[in-house]
């Protein structure tokens, strides 16, 4: 089940910090896109800390306390069709181990939107990492960090699934490790 702190976030779209979505307690907004907001979570059944990426196409959709509903019935069919992408991203994820690529831990619907709890990488978009250098990178560095992405499309190309945003500030350098 689901219980709330408060009835929503600043901005009226996030989930409140403290919110409980299941096992899974809410200790900070880390970021969003335009069909998702992704938290730092708690899980508390196993302890440990998560990224929890839920559904949430702010364009389409309002909340209602731990309920995502579209805003209206004309953004209803665009609504759905966004949660089955997200349900079928999910799906698609948690079906590879490679690892350049995010891994799933659980996916599951409720409160009419979906959720995907994930590890939380700690580190720095490559978009960052590039922009804080004081000269362009090389082609070693380049080549170093496009080895395991380029390994990890033949993956997911294997299996006829394409990424159609793969982005420098979609691609993360883990902390220590630059992997």
């Amino acid at each position: 089940g689901a219980d709330v702190g408060e009835p929503g976030g600043d901005d009226g779209l996030s989930l409140s910090i403290g919110a409980r979505i299941g096992e899974f307690e809410i200790t900070r907004r880390i970021g969003d896109g335009g069909f998702s907001i992704v938290y730092l979570a708690m899980d508390h059944s196993l302890e440990r800390t998560v990224a929890l990426k839920e559904y949430m196409p702010s364009s389409l959709a309002s909340r209602v306390g731990v309920t995502v509903q579209a805003r209206s019935q004309r953004h209803r069919d665009t609504f759905d069709a966004g949660l089955k992408s997200f349900v079928n991203e999910a799906k698609l994820l948690a079906s590879f181990d490679h690892p350049a690529l995010v891994k799933v831990h659980r996916f599951w619907e409720a409160n009419g939107t979906a959720y995907m709890a994930m590890p939380f990488y700690q580190g720095v978009t490559v978009k960052d990492t590039v922009r804080a250098m004081a000269d362009r990178p090389d082609e070693a560095w380049l080549r170093k960090l496009l080895a395991p992405l380029t390994e990890a499309l033949l993956v997911i190309h294997a299996e006829r699934c394409y990424h159609r945003d793969i982005a420098p500030d979609n691609v993360i350098l883990l902390a220590g490790t630059g992997k």
